[in-house]
Order: structure tokens, then sequence, then C-alpha cells
């Protein structure tokens, strides 16, 4: 029987409509205020408040409460607290208080840190997060929330993204007064970030120790079939694959996130998800929650789901696209051109602004995509390169040249596409085609930032993205302040032409794969870090430094906190490849590699015994070649044993990182490959793992 979809949606979350509910009035205007203006909030709301969630939650069967939040780990962290409260007769009272909703309390001694915090200093606190609403799962009321230390400094991704989002906001909002537009009173970012991931057979990955402690094979030869032929992307879902998607559909759409599109993606066992857009902060919630579901409803299919930048060699790797745009509280998207973006001055100003942003900050673009699995992604032609750029299509390319130059710009007209087929009705074209190649592109009323990898949070660039664009506008804005009203439309001309003259070299609309556009950028002088190593020391560039204390985002000691977490996970990551790697070609490659050798050998001394004059060649050449690649990958795991207790041991943390991109990850690819040229000559019953065949296309 088909389900109630506007009743099922968001029947889990304490949503505004609930709150309008169960809220005295009062109340409910007070914590409006607060979720739409960013005012404080008082006890006596939050406990009206606590008593009413508590209500719902219960009428809805949760039995225990969390505050959830996003410690510097990458994932979320909860710890559960049980409603009851003993009456002091044996028996328990449902309660929940407005200071246990506002504050909770933690261990943060045992989260990243990165110096902030000595390891005997545990107190941490939670703090509840209004703008992003309470939901119910697994019988838990979980209540979004910020994390930091007892000295207040932020140990989460939230608290940043919050003060970029307050930062961004403020400048815009100066912008628009100026520019006219008094009316407006709050400028939000918006996000929509798709999610791209690989459904395998449950069986399969429970034997492969690489992806249970890594999330990617570290060795694995190419199936005789991958993507060359083109036939999965949008092709027709298999049955497993197409329940699976509608149960992740449902469990997102109780939890308020709105699930939008599912598709088959190029690689074969790869799909993504796409939400529509909500708040960046929502945004960021819901798609940390959309990760975890979609673990959850794989296992109930038989199915594991990767979330790995590069779970398999030869094929395309998984990104979050992250979809950004600015709104204001009275619905009008700032990167909206409209009919005619020449003559749409806000529009050219914001449009200017995230221009001017992306190329003064390219390098922190950069970092907030940066991970150990993403440099196995980014610069394949399958994702942008390392270099950020930006597309913004021909006509708005058009627009600002015209801009700088002082020409006219003729206004394209609406073409009609031409399909040759009379029966199919006509439809305009849009006046840009889409640039799949580039990392920043403006794809009609927002822009796509494709570098991020599929595992990560898109809080780190969009903390980024809203910061370095506050900053922009804060520079147009003290360029702008002290001209006449009448005088207004000139002086945005001239900035826009000279912000057009100086940041065009970020503007990039060719082809980003090709080597050519690598050595443009370079005589661009644009960025092309290729690595998290090489990416990493520009978070703490001195202008980098200056933008986000300037802007109240980050302090001095939080940002170099963040960079020495940053540069630890990444060696960390490395080093548990490296060992799991290890462990794998000695305890189960190699013994099967020389148990087929063995074999082969065996069958030599056979065929000698039975007839002298009988041919040997093939089995003494793959025993003699087995032989020499089992001798090479000793060797090898004997190489990767040393580099990585060399890296391990050296106490600089941007230099040890070093020596795992240098030393240890070189050593790593030539024992992949060793591996590979031995496992296409092994059968599959003495293989210790399953291949790539039956990974991607037994499903």
């Amino acid at each position: 029987m088909p389900k109630d979809i506007p009743t099922l949606y968001g029947s889990l979350v304490f949503s505004d409509k609930v709150m309008r509910n169960k809220l005295p009035k009062d109340v409910y205007k007070a914590l409006h205020k607060t979720i739409q203006n960013g005012t404080h909030l008082e006890l006596d709301v939050a406990n009206s408040v606590a008593v009413a969630m508590k209500e719902w939650a219960v009428e809805n069967g949760a039995t225990h409460f969390t505050h959830w939040f996003q410690p510097m780990t990458g994932y979320t962290a909860e710890k559960h607290d049980s409603f009851i409260s003993p009456n002091g007769s044996g028996e328990v009272i449902m309660e929940f208080s407005g200071k246990e909703l506002v504050k909770g309390e933690p261990d943060a001694s045992s989260f990243p840190s990165g110096g902030l915090r000595a390891t005997f200093e545990a107190r941490g606190y939670t703090n509840w997060d209004p703008t992003s609403p309470a939901f119910i799962k697994d019988n838990t009321l979980y209540i979004p929330t910020a994390f930091c230390s007892f000295s207040g400094e932020a140990l989460d991704k939230k608290t940043p993204l919050l003060r970029s989002m307050e930062a961004l906001n403020k400048e815009a909002v100066k912008m628009l007064h100026l520019l006219g537009n008094k009316e407006i009173t709050s400028v939000s970012t918006t996000v929509g970030p798709e999610q791209e991931y690989f459904l395998v057979p449950k069986e399969f990955y429970e034997k492969r120790r690489d992806l249970i402690f890594t999330g990617r094979t570290l060795f694995g030869a190419p199936a005789p079939k991958g993507q060359e032929m083109e036939d999965h992307y949008f092709g027709a879902l298999k049955p497993r694959i197409a329940a699976y998607m509608h149960e992740l559909d449902e469990e997102l759409w109780k939890l308020g996130i709105p699930a939008k599109t599912k598709h088959n993606e190029v690689a074969p066992a790869q799909h993504e998800l796409a939400p529509v857009f909500d708040t960046a902060n929502v945004a960021v919630d819901h798609n940390q929650l959309t990760m975890e579901i979609m673990k959850k409803t794989a296992e109930k299919h038989g199915l594991v789901c990767l979330l790995h930048e590069k779970p398999f060699d030869g094929i395309n790797g998984s990104g979050k696209h992250n979809n950004w745009s600015m709104s204001t509280n009275t619905g009008i998207n700032l990167l909206d051109p409209g009919k005619t973006p020449a003559e749409n001055i806000q529009f050219l100003v914001f449009l200017m602004a995230v221009i001017k942003a992306v190329d003064d900050y390219a390098d922190l673009m950069r970092v907030s995509a940066a991970s150990a699995g993403n440099d196995h992604r980014l610069g394949g032609n399958e994702a942008p390169p390392a270099i950020v750029s930006i597309f913004i299509g021909d006509e708005l390319e058009s627009v600002l040249k015209s801009i700088e130059e002082d020409a006219y710009f003729g206004k394209a007209h609406p073409v009609q596409l031409e399909t040759g087929a009379h029966v199919l009705p006509h439809f305009t074209k849009d006046t840009t085609d889409r640039n799949r190649t580039s990392p920043f592109a403006f794809t009609g009323n927002k822009f796509e930032f494709r570098m991020l990898g599929s595992a990560a949070s898109v809080a780190n660039p969009n903390m980024v993205l809203n910061t370095a664009v506050a900053e922009a506008l804060s520079q147009f804005y003290n360029e702008l302040k002290d001209t006449a009203p009448e005088e207004m439309e000139h002086a945005v001309h001239e900035l826009i032409k000279r912000a057009v003259k100086k940041h065009k070299k970020v503007i990039f609309n060719g082809n980003g794969y090709t080597e050519d556009w690598v050595k443009e950028a370079e005589s661009r002088g644009l960025y092309n870090l290729v690595s998290t190593p090489e990416a990493l020391p520009r978070f703490i560039a001195d202008k980098n430094l200056d933008l986000f204390i300037k802007h109240g985002v980050f302090t001095r000691e939080e940002i170099f906190s963040r960079y020495e977490i940053l540069l630890e996970t990444y060696s960390k990551t490395v080093a548990i490849e490296s060992k799991t790697m290890q462990e794998m070609l000695i305890k189960d490659f190699l013994p099967a590699v020389n148990r087929y050798a063995a074999a082969a050998a065996k069958q030599v001394s056979d065929k000698k015994a039975l007839l002298a004059e009988l041919s040997t060649t093939s089995e003494e050449a793959l025993v003699s070649n087995l032989t020499e690649i089992s001798n090479r990958i000793a060797a090898g795991v004997t190489t990767l044993k040393e580099a990585t207790a060399k890296a391990e041991s050296t106490v600089d943390m941007q230099k040890q990182a070093d020596l795992f991109l240098t030393e240890v990850l070189p050593v790593m690819e030539e024992l992949k490959n060793a591996a590979n040229e031995a496992e296409i000559k092994i059968p599959d019953e003495i293989l210790p793992y399953p291949t790539y065949d039956h990974l991607l296309f037994y499903v």
C-alpha cells in the first residue's frame, strides 16, 4: 500500500509545525526569533521548550536523549541519557529540563584537540543549536549541539560554521543596504550536497581486511569490464539497489532530510543521492545523518555502503558536490542573474564577491577538501584537478568582459533547441553549457564546489567559502560606503571593472583535465597543491590567519590546532593503510601465491615423472614468475615496514606527513602493482579475498 509521504516527511522531527502546536505562543515567538535572527535564548524559554520537546519525544517512543555533535574526527558523537528520574518511592518520572537541553558535559579529553587541551583537562561542553531541529532516531531524542572546551575554544565543526554564517550575514546585509535594499534584515547561505557512494555485497566486504580497516582496496587487479562501456551511468536500477534506495528515501524523509534525486553513477556499483537545498548549518547536519543512514540501511539489504573517495583502482572515485548560494530573508537568491544579468547590479556585486573570494583564498578552498583519501581522486579524469578555478559560462564571461572594456553587452536572445525530430516538444536552451571538469562552477543560480571527497563533512568548505565571501563583501563595502546614492551605479561599475581585471585569472571555462591547463594555470599564478601535506601549510599562512581572526571564525590557537589535527589525521590514515597492507600481504596473499606456485611446481614434477619428454614450459614460467613476484613482495613489505616506522618516529607533524607522502605511499604503490600482477594469474578459489569482479558486479 502506498505511504502518505507528506505525513511521513518530518514525522520524527521537532519541526516548526510541532513547535507551534506544543509551545505557548510567547515561547514559540521567542524561539522562532532566535532561529531567524540569532538572538539569545533565555533559560525560562529553554525550560518550556525542553518540556514540550520531551513530551513530543516520549509520545513518539523515545526513552533517551543525546546531545549530538561533530568533533574534529570527521564523524558525529553522542552520549545517551534516559529521561527517567527516581521520585523516592521506588518509581520514576520522565523529566527533561531546560538546563539539560541547553548544556551537556561530555568528556573532551579523548577527542582531537590539536593541543588546545591537555589529556587531564577532560571537561568539555555541548551547547544546543536551536537553528537545527531536534529529531528522533532509534528511540532517542537527538539534539544538535556545538562542542567546546572548558575554556571556550571550538572543538567541533559546527561552531566555526555558525560563526562564518554570522560573518557573511553581517557583511551581506551591509552591502545590500548600501545598494538600497534596506528591507532585507538577514542573509543565509544555502547548501545542497550531492552524495556519491558505492554499494558492495556484505559477504564479499567482510572477506577484505583492507575495506574493513581503511574503506578502500589496497590492491586488486581490474575486472575485465569496468566503466568503459558507459552503461552504468543513469542505467536501470537493479532490484536490490532500487529496494535499498526506496527504504533510504523513506528513512531520510522521516528525519526531514529532503532527499530528491537518486541514480546510478559512472562506475559499476556506484550511485548518487542529491537533496533539496537547505540552510548551510542544517544541510551539514543532514549530510552527516545521510551518511550514517546510508550505512545502516545498506546492512538491512545485505550490502555495505562505501563512502571512501577512492575505494577501487582504475574506476571513478566518489565526490560530494557542494552546491552553494546566498538567500535573503525576503526570499531573493542573490546569485540568480535574472533575465538581464548585465543590468542586475546586485547580482554582479555578489557574483564578483564570490569570484574575488575564491581567487584570494583558493589555497584555503583546496585545504577544505584535503584528505589522504581525496588525494587519490583529485586530478584524475573523473574529478576536478587540484587547481582551484571558476567556470562561469560564456554569457557571464561576456558580461564581465564588457564591463572590463566599457563595451556594450548585447543581450543573448533565447534559442530553441533543434533535435531534428519534429514530434518532440520545443524548449529554450540555457544560455551556457555546464563544465563537469571545473572545481567551482556556476550552474545557473548557485556555485557547485566539486572538489570535496565523499566521506568528508561539508562544514569545512562552507565555512571557508562563507568567510572568504564575507571578506570580499567587506572590502567592496569599504570602497563604496562613501559614495553618494546618485553615483552608486557608476561606482559599482568601476569597482567590478577593477575586480574583473584583478581576479579574471581564476576564471577558466575550458577542459580542466588537460595538461595544457596545468601549464596555463601555472602561468596565471594559480595554486596547484597536489597533495594534502603540500596543501595544509596554506591553512596557517599569514593572510589566512588574518582572514579567520578578523571575522571571528577562529582564534589563532584554534587554527593551529586544526592544522595539527589535519596533519595527524593524514599520517594516521596512511599508517593504518600501510599496516593493513603489510598484514594482508604477509598473512594472506603471499601464502596464496606460494601455494599456487608449489602446485604448479608439482605439475612440473608430475609431468616429468609420467613422461620425461613432456613440455613443462608454461608451468615452469609460471613458477618462476610467481616466485620472483613473491620475493619482490616480501622485500617490499620489509621496506614498507621500515619506511612506516621512520615516519611514525618523526616528531614534527609536517615532516611526518611529508614522509608518509614521499616514502611510504610510493612503496605501497609498488607493492600494489606487484600483487595485482600475481593476482591475475591465480585462480579465485586460491585467492584469500574476493576480486573486483565480485565486489562490483555481483549485487
